[in-house]
């Protein structure tokens, strides 16, 4: 039996991927793997059976919600989905993937925006740290349109500006390995 399940698919960065809000998700981390190693494809190293991409870039999943953290509007939870393995990881953060929270945040309602612009203060789950994403929001509207550019991603879109807030040490214990 088939389960219909809301998602959406965004690019961030040289990244893409799929994008839940947390409810939609089973609780239990094992149950939320399987599905998302069903929902993407693995492991199969062309991803057919999925929506994955066939590539680390684009077999990557963001988990959403509401912050009850007073330094977070929303939560972020990054995890990569192997290939071409029956593996799901939560060790790193993406900051590819960052840079489309704030924008469907946005889009599902869990943060206002503003005009020009809206500041979305996001706890990044994976090291327990925060960062802002300003995201363009003319007359309340996520803006996707226009001139940045990215290396090695055709075309622009709307920038996403990113300021990590005190990540030194977050993931390898000091500024420098």
């Amino acid at each position: 039996m088939l389960t219909a399940i809301p998602c959406a698919i965004y690019r961030g960065g040289t990244s893409k991927g799929l994008f839940f809000l947390k409810q939609h998700l089973p609780a239990d981390p094992a149950a939320r793997n399987q599905l998302l190693l069903a929902l993407m494809g693995s492991p199969d190293e062309r991803q057919i059976d999925g929506l994955g991409g066939a590539h680390p870039l684009t077999s990557k999943v963001a988990v959403v919600s509401t912050s009850s953290h007073p330094a977070a509007d929303i939560e972020y939870l990054f995890l990569q989905v192997k290939v071409d393995k029956a593996e799901v990881s939560d060790s790193q953060n993406c900051g590819n993937m960052l840079a489309a929270v704030a924008p469907f945040a946005l889009e599902q309602g869990l943060v206002a925006a503003q005009d020009p612009y809206t500041d979305v203060r996001i706890h990044m789950l994976n090291t327990n740290t925060f960062a802002v994403a300003r995201v363009e929001t003319p007359a309340g509207n996520v803006s996707y349109q226009g001139e940045a550019r990215i290396d090695g991603v055709p075309g622009s879109a709307a920038p996403v500006l990113l300021d990590f807030q005190d990540i030194e040490g977050s993931s390898c214990g000091a500024l420098f390995p």
